[in-house]
């Protein structure tokens, strides 16, 4: 069954906790949360305290995409924090085998993003170590861009490997209704949406929506 992960960067940063509260009664699967450092990508978002200060908001999965430089050291903030996932850049880790043994070791589940200009042999070592493989469909930073759609040539390659390795696969940047047939069809198990649903005037249908692509 596809998973929906509703991502709050596109959502009212000033009433957060109500955004949150909403996309968990429309139906999302996981809350997924971009931390973004300024220095790994050229944006700030948000760090742990805000994730802890929402973790009572819903019972939802908080599925933690840690857009930062040398994530390790964090690690453990955001475990305490409530995330269930902690998905790191390998273009972030310098020893990226190390950091994601800690993750591990937090009890959190692991999960490693590729950008779109990174081949699929960067992670080739490291594929016995993962529970999720986050696509990058657009270049991290900012929400409210058109899918790259060479990406999908990358989901469609590592898919198998994947699938053999029970590794799910999430894609993430641009996905919107017109978009998720194709990611779907390459080969995603998880839909990272943001403006697709936040955008929306009523989320529940918004959510429905591209969850249907799967059955269409």
């Amino acid at each position: 069954m596809t998973i929906i992960a509703a991502s709050i960067l596109a959502a009212d940063f000033a009433r957060l906790g109500a955004e949150v509260e909403a996309v968990d009664r429309a139906g999302a699967d996981w809350i997924h949360l971009d931390v973004m450092d300024g220095h790994f990508v050229p944006n700030h978002s948000f760090g742990a305290a805000v994730i802890r200060s929402l973790r009572d908001r819903t019972a939802r999965p908080f599925d933690c995409h840690l857009m930062i430089e040398e994530p390790g050291p964090w690690l453990a903030a955001f475990a305490d924090a409530g995330c269930q996932g902690a998905t790191v850049h390998v273009e972030a880790c310098r020893h990226l085998d190390r950091v994601l043994q800690q993750v591990r070791e937090t009890g959190m589940r692991v999960g490693v993003a590729l950008n779109p200009a990174t081949p699929v042999a960067a992670v080739e070592e490291v594929l016995d170590h993962l529970d999720l493989l986050l696509v990058m469909t657009v270049n991290p930073g900012f929400g409210g861009q058109s899918l790259i759609p060479s990406t999908l040539r990358k989901v469609r390659r590592l898919a198998p490997v994947a699938r053999e390795r029970g590794i799910a696969i999430a894609v993430d940047g641009g996905i919107t209704l017109a978009t998720a047939p194709d990611a779907l069809d390459a080969g995603a198990d998880v839909l990272v949406a943001g403006s697709a649903i936040f955008g929306a005037e009523d989320y529940a249908p918004a959510i429905r929506s591209l969850r249907a692509q799967a059955r269409a």
